[in-house]
């Protein structure tokens, strides 16, 4: 079930495309959007002591003024959409709106000539990557998701990966989409196709998506070869699963993930391993 979905937003042109893509799936899933936008007070007015204080509630009545414009969109009609505010840093403000409303996927727009290139790119977005306990997605343009027909799930096909691979099955029978699971060869963690063949069919037992392939890409490291596969089937989303606070483990081990979300153009969807099965 995803019943609430988190925007955050700077109010840029990058924002808006993320709450585009997530006006659509509040449509598929019956979903409230929590939009978020985290202000970048100076430290003395972001203190407990001294929020009350005019510059401070200047900020605070700005940024509710702008929500007003923002989520004036014809595609957010009949979508039940709340606005949050909140004066911290953008990974930890992002983690508190997640557990004090019960997020249950975040939607960010990232790159672009200004606003979320600053915001996002770099270390706030790895953090949120890297930290979020529930689903993140990340958007560089303006995505139809109406017209999604290819989704990668890249993985190493452990037991652990069960439940992100789950989460991401459910998302492709959303879009409509073929799901292309994908295994990448490396010089340093190298598998005989035989064995990455025999592993991918026994993990595609936890459940059959509609429309599939099985696909092994041999490259120099894990995040090229996910990049230049969804380049060459011409991918309309990537989707992988990630250990998170802890690393990437086995086949993601490094920060893929963070790393994917940066350098891919393609839109990323990171699904989080469970605590209770990562070794």
């Amino acid at each position: 079930m995803m019943k609430r979905i988190l925007v955050p937003t700077d109010f840029s042109d990058e924002a808006e495309f993320a709450l585009d893509a997530a006006a659509w799936l509040a449509r598929q899933f019956g979903s409230e959007i929590y939009l978020l936008h985290v202000l970048d007070l100076p430290v003395h007015l972001a203190t407990e002591e001294t929020s009350e204080l005019p510059e401070a509630i200047f900020f605070m009545k700005l940024a509710h003024q702008r929500f007003e414009s923002f989520i004036d969109k014809p595609y957010l009609k009949g979508i039940t959409v709340r606005e949050t505010v909140e004066s911290d840093s953008i990974p930890h403000g992002i983690a508190k709106a997640v557990t004090d409303n019960d997020i249950d996927m975040i939607v960010m727009g990232s790159g672009g000539a200004s606003g979320f290139r600053e915001m996002f790119i770099g270390s706030n977005t790895e953090k949120v990557v890297r930290t979020a306990e529930v689903p993140v997605f990340t958007l560089k343009s303006r995505l139809d998701l109406k017209s999604i027909t290819h989704m990668v799930f890249a993985s190493d096909f452990s037991v652990e990966t069960t439940a992100p691979y789950k989460q991401a099955l459910n998302f492709a029978k959303k879009f409509g989409a073929a799901m292309h699971l994908l295994f990448v060869n490396t010089p340093n963690n190298f598998v005989t196709t035989r064995e990455a063949e025999n592993r991918m069919n026994l993990f595609i037992k936890n459940g059959k998506p509609k429309k599939y392939t099985l696909n092994i890409y041999n490259d120099h490291t894990v995040e090229h070869g996910i990049i230049h596969f969804s380049r060459a089937i011409n991918a309309d989303i990537i989707s992988l699963s990630t250990h998170g606070r802890k690393g990437l483990a086995h086949f993601f081990n490094g920060s893929i993930s963070e790393d994917l979300v940066n350098h891919a153009m393609r839109p990323v969807i990171t699904f989080k391993i469970p605590e209770d099965t990562e070794e």
